[in-house]
Order: structure tokens, then sequence, then C-alpha cells
């Protein structure tokens, strides 16, 4: 008997699809360094959402679906908020420490969490998760420059639109088809940032292997993850989706360990500690009557 991939995803644990999405953007990371000697890094960015979109909409074909305008009206809202963050994190991440951006960011599903979780498992997990990846995220910050500045307003945009992810995200995921609406949205965010982003990317039409790069980026970083995404945000709250994505940092650290060995300093390893014990704590939750998503199709 054939199964489905969306069966199959429907049947592994919501923390290991996690880990798996995280394994996925930190090779697309490796991949995209080599980028921002070549491309402004929000360009980077831009591409990677927009050969995403192309990706995901020769696979979805969303057009053969019937739109209502509310999914199509929801679809568009989480496409533009996703795109949005990710550009922002991108210009954050030229003017502050990767740690630190990290760190600040992960304010969005700490809101998240603390303004929907319904018992105390959630919010116990949500501050454990906090301790936790500021402590990953090794936080440093130096005082003053325009630099701090303009980096603090774009990593508290990005936060903003990761709160926002999460709730429209998991609006979008109750739909007949998350990935659909998917391709709908980053289609929609990558058409809105393109008068300003897509003249700067023109070196990638004269390079093949820039080209090629762009693209592994694009499905490493955004079409395996934010895919995975969409099966994870149909099953778990969104205050538990808040605090699984305190394993992408965990992740990394681990991931650096094995393979580069890169061991964690004491405090790292208190951090991951304390990740794995908020997810310990919020396995247990489930969700409510009210909240639950409809099954998987």
């Amino acid at each position: 008997m054939r199964v489905s991939p969306g069966a199959l995803v429907a049947r592994v644990p919501a923390p290991a699809l996690f880990v798996g999405s995280g394994l996925a953007q930190y090779l697309g990371a490796a991949v995209a360094i080599g980028l921002f000697d070549r491309l402004p890094a929000a360009t980077v960015g831009w591409l990677r959402l927009a050969v995403a979109a192309l990706v995901l909409l020769a696979w979805r074909r969303p057009w053969r679906l019937t739109w209502t305008r509310p999914a199509l009206r929801a679809a568009v809202a989480f496409g533009v908020v996703l795109a949005t963050m990710n550009l922002t994190f991108y210009v954050a991440i030229e003017h502050l420490p990767l740690g630190t951006a990290v760190a600040i960011e992960f304010l969005g599903p700490v809101a998240v969490a603390a303004f929907t979780g319904s018992g105390w498992r959630e919010r116990s997990g949500i501050a454990l998760a906090a301790v936790g990846v500021a402590l990953l995220a090794g936080v440093t910050l130096s005082v003053g420059g325009d630099d701090v500045v303009v980096g603090l307003v774009a990593i508290g945009a990005a936060a903003a639109c990761w709160a926002g992810y999460i709730l429209l995200g998991r609006r979008v995921a109750a739909g007949p088809d998350g990935v659909s609406s998917l391709a709908v949205g980053m289609t929609a965010g990558s058409l809105l940032y393109a008068p300003l982003l897509a003249a700067s990317g023109a070196p990638v039409l004269r390079s093949a292997d820039l080209a090629l790069a762009v693209v592994g980026v694009a499905v490493l970083s955004s079409v395996v993850p934010y895919a995975l995404e969409q099966g994870i945000l149909r099953r778990v709250t969104a205050a538990t989706f808040a605090v699984l994505l305190a394993l992408l940092p965990a992740t990394a650290a681990v991931i650096g360990a094995v393979v580069l060995r890169q061991w964690p300093r004491p405090l790292e390893v208190v951090g991951l500690v304390l990740v794995s014990g908020a997810i310990a704590l919020t396995s247990g939750a489930r969700p409510s009557p009210e909240e639950a998503p409809p099954p998987a199709p």
C-alpha cells in the first residue's frame, strides 16, 4: 500500500520534523556564506524567497484550486509577513552579531507563547526556551553607533514578523492545502519587494554557479523548512510551536559539535539542557478543542 508524503510527515513527531527543518536551513546557510561577498544581504534574502516561490508554484500549481477571498487574503498576508521577516533579519545580521540577532528575534515566539499559552507547561516551557536560546546564541552587544541602531530596529521588526508568521501560518496551515497557500504567499511577498531588490540580483543571470547556489539556498532554507512547518502548525498549538522553535539554535549547536568538532561551552550546554527541558514540558500539552486544527487531509 502506497503512503502519501503528507501521511508520512504526519507520522513523524513534531520535534523530529523541526530538527529536519533546522538541518536543511543550516545547510542552506552554509551555501549562502559565499553569496554575501557577491551580493547584498537583503538581495540574497529576496532571491531566496523569489526562487523558492517559483519552485513551490511549479510543485503545487495552486491555480488548480478554488480560492475563496478570505483564504487568498490570509495567504497573501502570511507571505508578506514571511518575506518581511526574512529580509529584516538579513539586514539585522549585517549590523549585529548573529547570536545577538537570533536571541532578540526569539522575543517574537516568546510573545506568542506568553499570550496564547493556556497552561503551565507552555508558559514554563517558553521561559526555559528563551533562556536556553540566549545562552546558545552567545549574546553580545556594543553600545552606541548607527550600525547598532539600524540592527536593533531591523531585528525588532523581524521579531514582530516572526510572531505574525506563527499566528498567520497556523491559520493558513489549517486550510485545505497549506503548502499551496505557502506558494501563493511567498509569491506575493517576493513581488512586493521586487521593485526594491530585483535589480541588484542581476548578477545571478550572468553566472551559472551563482544561480545554482541561489537555487540551493532557496530549496534548503525556504522550501523544505517552511513546507515542513506547515505540517507542524496543523498539529500543535501556537504556543507549543513557539517553544519548538528553540530547537533551531539547539540543532545548530549539536551539528557544530558533531560535524565541525566545535564543542559547546559550559553555558551552551546549560542552554541545550534548558531547551530540552522546554520541549519535554510542552510535549505533554494538548490543544484545547477550540484551538485544535483540523486533521491533515
